[in-house]
């Protein structure tokens, strides 16, 4: 009998994403269990979320740095990770860049959520770049973490078109919506693929 995919979520803010991974699951439509929650933020949405659905959350310092976690920091989280037998890290709105720790300990099993349609607009706010450009459409992209930031491979995306009078708020609230959709899409295929394997 094939069991869920043991998943991991980091993340830094309200936990959108990570409500929408749970709702899948609760409604029978994604064979996988959140075994834990890891917030760099102490009050976040996200951690309020784990605890409405029963789920271990917990906060860990971040240390000194604005943008990364310091070394010793990182090595607690994957500890925590592997201690709760996890085999898919989901970043869902992690705002601090994954280095080598965590890169080493789950290869090529960490997703992230970005959004835009990458290649194009990496990086920080990424709806607001897509407005400053011009841009016609823009969208949101689920891809493996690497050590380039916002540089994995592909593993899905969905466009949103961007509309006359958008602001960065109105915008970034349809690309959210997508992202509900996308993300719990494409985890079921990495759970579909690791259950071929097993």
């Amino acid at each position: 009998m094939k069991r869920p995919l043991r998943l991991g979520v980091l993340g830094s803010g309200k936990g959108s994403n990570f409500r929408a991974i749970v709702e899948k699951i609760v409604d029978g439509q994604l064979d996988a269990e959140v075994r834990i929650v890891i917030s760099d933020v102490d009050n976040s949405g996200i951690l309020k979320v784990a605890r409405d659905f029963k789920i271990p959350g917990l906060y860990v310092c971040p240390g000194r740095f604005r943008t990364r976690l310091e070394p010793e920091i990182e090595e607690n989280i994957v500890r925590l990770l592997q201690e709760a037998q996890v085999e898919l890290v989901i970043l869902a709105g992690f705002m601090r860049i994954v280095k080598q720790p965590l890169l080493s300990a789950f290869p090529r099993r960490i997703i992230n959520i970005h959004p835009s349609l990458l290649p194009k607009f990496p990086g920080l706010e990424a709806w607001k770049q897509a407005l400053a450009a011009g841009e016609r459409v823009t969208g949101c992209t689920v891809h493996y973490v690497e050590a380039a930031v916002d540089a994995g491979e592909i593993l899905g995306a969905k466009t949103v078109p961007i509309l006359l009078g958008d602001t960065p708020e109105s915008l970034h609230a349809r690309i959210q919506q997508s992202e509900h959709v996308l993300v719990p899409a494409v985890i079921a295929e990495i759970a579909e693929r690791f259950h071929r394997r097993a």
